[in-house]
């Protein structure tokens, strides 16, 4: 779903890029913020069966609600049936993620089981990218290449198809309960960690001066027992280890938000087939079936070799790698940036003159740098950077460079009038015996789509039928408009068109992605229909970002499996759940960081916000190192109840009460 939700916000809700990627993020910090209260909810009321359950019918309800927003013919408010459905899908997707793998690793007896539990595990994260894989190349497939409800693409098939498949999963995983070993909830170790922390902090506040402890945990000694303490303390040593890592989250993730948005800026076509901008994320996941192999068996010991041992020398590497595709996605914007189209600014205006006539005119102006030109032919004079503050006014005087009659006008002195932060158009067509310039306010942006857009310019003795026909399709584009000779800017499909006049064949162009397209139908003198490029295709490929996909995938496989596999190997058999769950809030925290930046707006051009990624990479990468080197093992000690009366107790305090409840009692037995 993820995968086609910035272009669905952008092309069908009508959000901006920034509030596109604001949402896109805010929704994936959900996610994994609801990873901890699902964690709760499974081991302290419902279980992890039942979470799963519950939780995978809100997901479906979430999807469904999306779904039915994206439908058209409804007319159901489309954009609070996405939020509401965002909000559902991220209770329903963060509750159920801490407990499915937690759920399938309970089904097996350890030690007896454990090279089949390896063994789960590992098919567990295949398949898991798998899916990815799979869906990454579909879903844009359902978006883009299947009509329905009279759109040019199918938005609702490709929310739905993935909620149907969720419906389905729920009842394979009934089907499966008979098979389950189903625990019940024992308390959740997130609660009692928590309460010990906020214990030692109040007892500490009021006792520091009158009652001094080695290490400030020492405080809740006296309430939650010498082991829980000394596990709260070894768990709070490893964590300061996770502070830096949000910021990885914070670059990984847009892969799904701003490097999409990059992609749609790019040309798919690789001549065979088409890609489309949102099948690039497919990288990733294809690219983590073929690594994790190749790590153990190639990447490992070549890393050996040269010092790169121990887990957080690799967890280091991993975030360098990180940044240095933030170093790629820079220079890669950089050279996008010779085909944007460029937007006046505060203090600037834009002039563009259309000459529709089969003549070229000399032109006496006061425009700045340009006080006589020539103005050649069916083509296009532009000045990009007007200086304007408010409104402005030039003088100007047309005269034919050749005596045909066609070209006779008077050398009367007329004006343009240009506005601040505006695109002011002027085409020049026959009135009479004289010329008439049609003044229009211009737009020469990209497609959000990515499409190209096009308008038609008629200086025609009469209204004239244009129609655009798509040599790969049998559906024409009508572009007649009664009354009209500056038609409206339009949006198509790249391809190869043939332009009829009155049903007469007059050019065939090939429309690129990315491109805005001004064709200009004379029948003035010659009969002709002129194209002019306002704006530059797309040129650079999007295979060009191959590269950054492969090198941020790198820095994923070693700095998130190195990652959890060290938190899990320090920490206490007892807060291996809890270290999970602070993982999962590093990817919630990482995804704010986005929000924050994106929403502070605080460039107006996208490589400079990559920078700024890239740099607080490595800057953050050294704050790490620094904590790594500082870094130093607690050892964890044996307890019996002899050292410890509280080391058996149930999660929840030390409250009799508790110890009624057979779930506690057969915790306690264990």
């Amino acid at each position: 779903m993820r995968t086609v939700l910035v272009l669905y916000l952008t092309r069908k809700l009508d959000f901006d890029d920034d509030t596109a990627t604001v949402l896109y993020h805010t929704f994936t910090t959900l996610v994994y913020f609801m990873c901890v209260i699902g964690a709760i909810i499974a081991d302290s009321w419902l279980g992890k069966f039942r979470t799963i359950l519950y939780l995978s019918i809100v997901y479906t309800i979430g999807s469904g609600c999306i779904t039915l927003g994206a439908i058209p013919t409804w007319d159901l408010d489309a954009r609070a049936m996405t939020i509401a459905g965002l909000l559902l899908i991220a209770f329903g997707s963060g509750g159920i993620k801490p407990c499915v793998a937690a759920f399938g690793g309970e089904q097996f007896t350890l030690p007896q089981q454990a090279k089949y539990l390896a063994l789960f595990f590992s098919m567990f994260y295949f398949a898991v990218n798998s899916g990815s894989f799979v869906s990454t190349m579909v879903t844009p497939i359902l978006r883009e290449d299947v009509k329905c409800f009279d759109d040019d693409d199918c938005f609702p098939l490709a929310f739905g198809v993935p909620g149907v498949l969720m419906v389905v999963s729920i009842f394979i995983f009934i089907i499966g309960k008979p098979l389950y070993k189903i625990s019940a909830p024992a308390g959740n170790m997130f609660v009692k960690v928590s309460k010990c922390i906020w214990t030692a902090i109040r007892t500490r506040s009021r006792e520091k001066s009158i009652n001094p402890r080695e290490h400030w945990l020492d405080y809740s000694e006296k309430r939650w027992g010498r082991q829980l303490v000394d596990e709260t303390r070894i768990l709070l040593n490893v964590l300061k280890l996770y502070i830096p890592l949000p910021v990885f989250w914070a670059l990984f993730d847009q892969q799904g938000s701003r490097w999409t948005f990059q992609a749609t800026r790019m040309d798919g076509d690789l001549g065979f087939w088409t890609i489309k901008p949102d099948q690039m994320q497919v990288i990733n996941p294809l690219l983590i079936l073929v690594f994790i192999p190749l790590y153990e068996v190639a990447f490992y010991p070549l890393l050996s070799m040269i010092g790169i041992r121990r887990p957080l020398q690799k967890l280091t590497l991993g975030g360098i790698f990180a940044g240095l595709a933030f170093v790629i996605s820079t220079i890669v914007e950089i050279q996008l940036e010779s085909t944007y189209a460029v937007i006046p600014k505060a203090g600037e205006a834009q002039l563009r003159i259309f000459n529709g006539m089969n003549c070229d005119y000399r032109v006496l102006s006061n425009i700045p740098e340009h006080e006589d030109f020539t103005l050649e032919r069916m083509s296009m004079f532009e000045e990009k950077y007007l200086s304007v503050k408010g409104k402005a006014t030039y003088t100007y005087t047309l005269s034919p460079n050749s005596p045909e009659p066609d070209c006779a006008v008077g050398m009367e002195q007329r004006t343009f009038e240009v506005e601040e932060e505006k695109q002011i158009s002027y085409f020049v067509r026959k009135q009479g015996t004289n010329i008439n310039l049609l003044r229009y306010e211009d737009d020469t942006e990209k497609s959000s789509k990515g499409y190209p857009m096009f308008r038609v310019l008629g200086n025609t003795a009469t209204n004239r039928t244009v129609v655009f026909r798509d040599i790969d399709s049998s559906d024409p584009f009508d572009r007649h408009k009664n009354g009209s000779y500056v038609y409206d800017l339009v949006e198509s499909y790249p391809s190869d068109y043939e332009i009829y006049v009155d049903g007469r064949l007059t050019l065939t162009y090939t429309m690129r992605l990315g491109g805005v397209y001004a064709f200009i139908v004379s029948d003035v003198g010659v009969e002709s229909t002129q194209p002019i490029i306002v704006t530059e295709p797309n040129s650079v490929n999007m295979l060009w970002l191959i590269p950054q996909y492969v090198v941020m995938t790198l820095g994923e496989v070693m700095y998130s499996i190195t990652g959890l596999e060290f938190s899990f190997t320090q920490a206490p058999e007892s807060m291996k759940s809890v270290l999970q769950g602070c993982w999962q809030l590093t990817v919630a925290v990482g995804n704010l960081i986005v929000v924050i930046v994106a929403e502070a707006k605080i460039f107006d051009e996208q490589k400079w916000e990559f920078v700024l990624f890239a740099g607080l990479m490595f800057i953050d990468m050294g704050l790490f190192s620094i904590l790594a080197w500082r870094y130093k093992q607690i050892p964890l000690k044996t307890y019996n109840e002899e050292d410890d009366p509280n080391a058996t107790l149930p999660i929840d305090e030390k409250d009799q009460s508790g110890l009624d409840n057979p779930a506690f009692k057969k915790s306690a037995d264990e």
